[in-house]
C-alpha cells in the first residue's frame, strides 16, 4: 500500500515544466539543476526516475540544459542541499532557471539560498504539501508540490484490510512491486489553483498555512 512513486517524480518534472513555460523560460535554453532525495533511499531513486523520464528528453533535445554541478543527491538533508545549491549557483555564475527539489524541505533550502543571493524566484517543485511549502507557494517562491493523501491510504488499507478478513477479492489492486500485490494511490500536484483541496480533505488546517505574512495571500 503506498503512493506511485515514479509518478510523484513525473508530476513533479511537468510542474516544473509547466512553472518555466508560465513564466516565459520554457523557450530559451533555461539551466535545470535537480536536488534528489538519499542515493540510498529507494522511493527517493523512483522519484528521480519519474522526473527524469521528463527532463532527460528535453535535456537530449538541447531544449533544456543541466547545471553544472546541477544533479545532485542530498540525503533528504535541508542544510546539506542549501550547500550544494550554493555551489551549484557558484559554478554557473548565479544563472540557475529553474530547480527540481525532491521534497519541501529541499525547496526551502533552494529559497534560502537565492533570497541570500538577492536572486529572484525561479520555477522551483517540492513534495509532501507541508505547511511551509505551501506557504512558500502562496508567496511565489515555489511553483507547486505532490500531495499524497494520509485520508486515502487509511481508507484502502482499511478495505484491504476487510477483504482479507473475509476472504473476499481486495480492492483497488493496480500493480505488483516485487512480486508482491500492491494499491499504488495517485499523487496530486499542488499550486496557487489548488492548495484549498488541503484544507477541503483536512491534510492542513487553514491556521497552519494562512498566518502572519502569509495570511495576505489566502483569500
Amino acid at each position: 500500500m503506498s503512493f506511485d512513486n515514479v509518478k510523484v517524480g513525473k508530476l513533479q518534472g511537468k510542474g516544473l515544466v509547466a512553472a518555466l513555460r508560465a513564466n516565459g523560460k520554457y523557450g530559451s535554453h533555461p539551466v535545470i539543476a535537480e536536488l534528489n532525495g538519499d542515493i540510498k533511499d529507494n522511493n527517493a531513486k523512483l522519484f528521480k526516475s519519474g522526473y527524469d523520464s521528463i527532463l532527460g528528453p528535453l535535456y537530449k533535445s538541447g531544449a533544456f540544459k543541466k547545471a553544472k554541478a546541477g544533479d545532485q543527491w542530498t540525503q533528504w538533508d535541508p542544510i546539506k542541499g542549501r550547500q550544494i545549491f550554493d555551489q551549484i549557483l557558484a559554478r554557473n555564475g548565479n544563472k540557475v532557471d529553474g530547480t527540481l527539489a525532491a521534497n519541501d524541505g529541499l525547496a526551502g533550502a533552494v529559497i534560502a539560498s537565492l533570497k541570500a543571493h538577492g536572486l529572484k524566484a525561479i520555477p522551483l517543485t517540492g513534495q509532501d504539501a507541508t505547511p511551509t511549502g505551501v506557504q512558500f507557494i502562496l508567496a511565489g517562491w515555489q511553483s507547486g508540490t505532490v500531495y499524497k493523501s494520509v485520508r486515502k491510504e487509511a481508507n484502502a488499507a482499511a478495505a484491504a484490510a476487510i477483504a482479507i478478513v473475509k476472504g473476499t477479492k481486495v480492492p483497488g489492486v493496480n500493480s505488483k512491486v516485487s512480486g508482491t500485490k500492491s494499491i499504488l494511490l495517485t499523487p496530486v500536484w499542488i499550486t496557487k489553483a489548488n492548495y484549498k483541496l488541503l484544507f477541503k480533505e483536512g491534510f492542513l488546517k487553514r491556521g497552519q498555512v494562512c498566518n502572519g505574512q502569509y495570511s495576505k495571500f489566502c483569500k
